[in-house]
Parts: C-alpha cells; sequence; structure tokens
C-alpha cells in the first residue's frame, strides 16, 4: 500500500492554520524563522506541517518575552556555532537568563497582586458608607473599622493628604451631595 503524499499549504493556507496574517508569514521567512519546503509551478510557496510547529514555537518563544529580533539573533548563533554543545550552551543561557527575567516579574506581579487585594478589601468596606462625604475625605477616613491615615498605598494616592493643623481647622471638603445640590440650583 502506498504513502499517502503530505498535502503542502500555501502561505495563505499556513496563515489561517496558524491564525496568523500572510504578512506575518512573509515576516517570518525575511528574518530566516521559516522557509517554505517548496514552491508550486506558478511559484508559489508551499509549507508543510513542521511550518505549523515552527509557528507555534515562535509564538510560544513570544508569548516568553523575546523580540523577532533576539528569536532571529539566537537561531542564527545556534546554526551558526561550531558545535552542538556550542550551540545549546549559547540557548541555555538565553533561556536562564530570560528564567531570571520572567522570576523577577513574577515576584513584582505578586506584590502588585497583594496590594490590590489589600486596596480591595479596604474598599469593600467603603460600600456601605454614607454618601455625605467628598471623595476626598475617602483617603484619610477613620468610619467602618479604617484608621485615619491607613489606607492601603494604591487607594491613599487617589486623594491628596489632608493638612493637619490649618489655623481655620476646617476641613476643604464638603459633601458630595451639597456639591451637586448647589450646582443643580445654578450657585457655582
Amino acid at each position: 500500500m502506498a504513502e499517502a503524499k503530505e498535502e503542502l499549504m500555501r502561505v495563505g493556507e499556513l496563515a489561517k492554520a496558524v491564525g496568523k496574517t500572510v504578512r506575518a508569514m512573509h515576516l517570518y521567512e525575511e528574518l530566516g524563522l521559516l522557509e517554505p519546503r517548496a514552491r508550486s509551478e506558478g511559484g508559489f510557496r508551499l509549507y508543510g506541517p513542521e511550518a505549523v510547529d515552527r509557528i507555534h514555537w515562535i509564538v510560544k518563544l513570544q508569548a516568553i518575552g523575546f523580540t523577532l529580533a533576539e528569536i532571529q539573533g539566537f537561531v542564527r548563533d545556534f546554526q551558526g556555532a561550531g558545535s552542538g554543545r556550542e550551540a545549546t550552551a549559547r540557548v541555555r543561557a538565553l533561556f536562564t537568563e530570560k528564567q531570571a527575567q520572567i522570576r523577577e516579574q513574577i515576584t513584582q506581579l505578586q506584590v502588585i497582586e497583594n496590594d490590590l487585594s489589600e486596596a480591595l478589601a479596604y474598599l469593600d468596606s467603603c460600600q456601605t458608607c454614607t454618601d455625605d462625604y467628598a471623595p476626598t475625605a475617602c483617603g484619610v477616613c477613620d468610619h467602618h473599622g479604617h484608621h485615619k491615615g491607613e489606607a492601603p498605598p494604591l487607594f491613599a494616592g487617589l486623594t491628596p493628604s489632608r493638612r493637619e493643623g490649618r489655623e481655620d481647622n476646617k476641613p476643604f471638603d464638603v459633601p458630595v451631595t451639597v456639591l451637586y445640590r448647589e450646582d443643580r440650583e445654578g450657585n457655582n
């Protein structure tokens, strides 16, 4: 029984199969990241199933944080290395560096997530607050279990700090409801 002939794809079919544009396929080829297996009689590029795998590899590397120029550079370095050992050592060094960068990003994102969680917990208690306070009172309030001046940093930065010890000891703030009422009455 004869083996079935492997179906080759034109560039548009390949692009559709991987969810990319034809221009992206041409760019990958220009950068030396993708090679057609053959050309049709009419000169069209023809790609085998390995091209799909190659594009998925490129996309994964981009998701990791490599630019196309970086991918092009280390593919060129890999192919131009004097030995397999040297080639793999170069790639290993790049991947190790990228892994360290990603671990640093993960640490930074964990800090950000903690900051967001702290701010959201604080803001959850604000949902039962009265409408009598102006937004500028929110970062320094002592209502609903909050302690004056202890708002989480992500939230505290939203409102300017109140000046303590003003001569008239009057707060800058007026209730928001009063502002809206005055505006509706035409008293600015």
